[in-house]
């Protein structure tokens, strides 16, 4: 008969002699966009922050670990791979974590037409991993599980709510799907508070350059400064409901102190096409983006997903959560920011 897993208290610091339970934190995928501003989020609250990054980030942090830099001093790092349940557990079973929110997933959309096994091996593997430890390892851990508008892919209704059927179009919205379902799995059968929290797109200067998003607002930038002459993209048309990540990791957390898990969509319920993204992108730089826009079919996704905008009311109701940054707000940090590190 195993034995039953030993548990280990949280960190405990003293304040004028009074004992003072600090919780801890294991995000996978810190070195992300949202793990990044998590980070900070979870450090001004009083956290112990621990971080799952690859071996390669630890060893090339300028490249890797850029995100972090002003709080590397004050999170510690562990080195795993999402692929390997061995590495994953003896990370857990360190940390022993109170909370565990699990971003870490290959997540460009694009990228999962051309290399499906990958993304399954990553996404649906690296999920259960994490699961299968935190129950062995920290079974009173809460745990978050980042899940995605493209879970809707097709969507026949909009807006969409925790209530709408999953019809993902990608390798990256099923892999996504599957692990919402494990999640789920785990929270039913094995007691685990496991929450979900379903994120339409969120964007914020810390976002990825193969994003098109990013693409639009660091051309927009380099094309003021004289550094470049155009951008190529896809599909204009295409829509999404834009947010900004800082305040979804706040929704994250949120999900985590209730008393009870479940399920949350998180988004703004405007939406918006990438068309208005880059105008709005060329106008903060003053300049007229069909100048310097040029549609490259090759950049059309071979299924466009439907209609994809979210109702936030549960969120809105539960947690107390709402979206405050609008579009021209949150293009204009983009270009800012992609402004000043060109300057720089």
């Amino acid at each position: 008969m195993p034995k039953a897993p030993r548990l280990r208290p949280s960190s405990t610091r003293f304040f004028e002699g009074v004992p003072v339970i600090l919780k801890k934190a294991l995000i996978t995928g810190i070195a992300g966009q949202d793990g990044s501003y998590l980070a900070e989020l979870l450090l001004s609250r009083g956290y112990e922050v621990h971080g799952m990054v690859r071996r390669v980030a630890i060893e090339d942090p300028e490249h890797h670990l850029w995100r972090l830099r002003q709080i590397l001093p004050n999170i510690t790092l562990h080195a795993a791979s999402l692929e390997s349940f061995g590495s994953i557990f003896k990370v857990v079973n360190k940390v022993h974590p109170d909370e565990c929110y699990h971003l870490a997933a290959q997540s460009y959309v694009g990228y999962s037409f051309d290399d499906e096994f990958s993304i399954f091996q990553t996404n649906i593997n690296g999920t259960h991993h994490v699961l299968a430890a935190l129950k062995e390892c920290a079974p009173t851990c809460r745990f978050y599980f980042a899940g995605s508008s493209e879970m809707f892919g097709n969507a026949n209704t909009a807006p969409q709510d925790e209530e709408t059927p999953f019809r993902p179009r990608s390798a990256y919205g099923i892999s996504k799907v599957t692990g919402f379902h494990l999640t789920c799995n785990y929270r039913e059968a094995f007691g685990v508070h496991a929450s979900c929290g379903i994120l339409y797109n969120h964007e914020s200067p810390r976002r990825g350059f193969e994003f098109v998003t990013r693409k639009i607002t660091s051309h927009a930038a380099m094309i003021k400064l004289g550094r470049a002459k155009e951008v190529r993209l896809g599909n204009l048309e295409s829509k999404r409901d834009w947010g900004h990540s800082r305040e979804y990791v706040a929704a994250m957390w949120l999900m985590l102190q209730q008393e009870r898990p479940g399920d949350y969509v998180i988004a703004t319920g405007e939406i918006h096409s990438v068309r208005e993204f880059a105008e709005a992108a060329f106008a903060h730089v003053g300049l007229d983006y069909r100048e310097y826009v040029r549609i490259d079919p090759q950049l059309f996704r071979p299924a466009e997903a439907n209609l994809l905008v979210g109702c936030p009311a549960k969120a809105a109701r539960v947690l107390g959560w709402s979206p405050k940054t609008r579009l021209n707000e949150l293009v204009a940090e983009m270009v800012d920011a992609d402004l000043a590190a060109l300057q720089a």
